[in-house]
């Protein structure tokens, strides 16, 4: 299930941008340590707080309605199955979302110097490939379930519709 209203599209954008940042971020400190360690688990949730609040943001007032712009050019809605409406909003989204996320991580967790364009293009060259699987085969499907589990519950719920009435 897709978001049908804006506060829907907040919550989906948030639930969203959180499972992928969480595993872009231990992808990336798996990457400096040499290999994956339990403690990664943990240590994501230190730069979480930074960076899920960026890509929230990014996502809904820019990258969102662009991405869309840019599936729309090679999918066609109503025209086209709804999985490829899907999979073409989900790999644009990465392609404009990769390297914005990137250069924040690289300016604010890598000690760059004059060497920050080259830091930044490698980084997105090491996370665009993790960050296209992760969305398309692990994070896309997940929260949308779970989205559509939670829509229904909530239309379900008769005090839910009440208040929605009023």
């Amino acid at each position: 299930m897709l978001p049908q209203s804006k506060l829907q599209d907040v919550f989906f954008t948030a639930f969203m941008a959180f499972v992928m940042v969480y595993a872009m971020i231990c992808y990336n400190i798996s990457l400096n340590v040499g290999g994956m360690h339990n403690y990664v688990f943990l240590a994501a949730f230190h730069e979480i707080i930074i960076m899920w609040p960026i890509a929230v943001v990014l996502e809904l007032l820019f990258v969102g309605k662009l991405a869309q712009k840019l599936a729309f050019r090679f999918v066609t809605p109503g025209k086209d199955p709804m999985i490829m409406m899907i999979l073409g909003i989900s790999a644009m989204s990465v392609c404009l979302m990769c390297p914005l996320m990137s250069l924040a991580a690289t300016i604010l967790f890598k000690d760059a110097g004059s060497e920050i364009i080259a830091v930044w293009l490698q980084t997105t060259a090491m996370n665009f490939p993790m960050a296209l699987c992760w969305q398309i085969f692990f994070a896309g499907p997940f929260v949308r379930n779970v989205f559509g589990l939670i829509m229904r519950a909530i239309s379900k719920n008769p005090q839910t519709n009440k208040a929605e009435a009023c």
